[in-house]
């Protein structure tokens, strides 16, 4: 009977150990170009789920954050300067990888959400600002829950949707070649997005530049 009781007091011990490992790695992005939001994600976190907060004030900083480190979490305001975070969106669910991140998206007026992403919202949770404490745990909760539901393949949403459009694809199937072929062009576009963003950035300091040498 003691032997059996020591047994399950070790089994109980190791699974808390494990449980401690796995939450002390949580890693959580908060994608805010306004610092008060930033600090506020931080500060409601319960202290302990040992959390660690990376921080990003625009979309790019943000996407680069997202490839580099491994995140548990990610908080995505939709309106971002540099890359707007609809763009920042978009790179998200373009990678397998990253899309199966949990992934809460924030904004002060949700039809700016809605214009872009109709409802229901089946893969992320929206988060209404300002928020309280009890709000962000729940939305962090459900956005979890939903990262976990399964995905439709590639081929079946084309199917679907040829079979809407009244289109028969050849032979009764569509062929993952073509979600390979728009999923290619999407990403172009995405990086082509980026690369534009960037040069208005530099010819705006170059606008700058020569009104304060004509001045």
């Amino acid at each position: 009977m003691i032997h059996c009781l020591l047994i399950g007091i070790s089994h109980l011990k190791l699974k808390y150990l494990l449980e401690k490992s796995v939450v002390a790695s949580n890693k959580i992005l908060v994608i805010d170009d306004t610092t008060v939001v930033r600090v506020k994600v931080r500060e409601m976190l319960p202290p302990s789920g040992n959390f660690q907060v990376f921080e990003a004030k625009d979309g790019i900083e943000g996407l680069k954050l997202i490839q580099q480190e491994k995140f548990s979490l990610i908080m995505l305001d939709f309106l971002l300067p540099k890359m707007s975070g609809w763009d920042v969106f978009q790179q998200i669910q373009a990678q397998p990888d990253l899309r199966k991140i949990p992934l809460v998206i924030m904004s002060g007026r949700k039809e700016e959400v809605t214009e872009k992403i109709s409802e229901p919202f089946e893969y992320f949770e929206f988060l209404n600002k300002p928020f309280d404490q009890k709000q962000l745990i729940n939305a962090i909760k459900a956005a979890m829950a939903k990262s976990k539901q399964p995905r439709q393949d590639q081929t079946q949403v084309n199917a679907q949707a040829a079979g809407k459009n009244g289109a028969t694809p050849t032979n009764g199937v569509v062929t993952s070649t073509n979600g390979a072929e728009i999923q290619a062009l999407n990403d172009k576009i995405a990086k082509m997005q980026v690369e534009i963003d960037s040069l208005k950035k530099q010819l705006a300091q170059v606008v700058t530049f020569i009104k304060q040498k004509i001045k």
